[in-house]
């Protein structure tokens, strides 16, 4: 794998984990009052909000995390795939 292809591979990793963290978070700081939190809303928000704004109301359960942890997959793969 190339340098840059393993930038970009790595870039992909810790996106899809910030939206992890994000999520799992918000089981105990779900105002995101603390300063990782925010942090975390601050840079995945951008990502989230589109993506929450096209799915149904589901209640208390937020299913954008899971799509676009899905998305971030699907494209880190097609990425990194043509880089190669």
């Amino acid at each position: 794998m190339s340098d840059f292809a393993s930038l970009v591979n790595f870039f992909f990793t810790i996106l899809t984990l910030l939206v992890l963290c994000r999520a799992l978070l918000s089981w105990f700081d779900p105002g995101y009052r603390t300063s990782i939190g925010q942090i975390l809303v601050q840079i995945t928000e951008p990502l989230l909000a589109p993506i929450r704004s096209l799915l149904p109301n589901t209640g208390v359960i937020d299913l954008s995390p899971i799509i676009l942890i899905l998305g971030l997959q699907i494209l880190r793969q097609i990425v990194v795939t043509a880089l190669q």
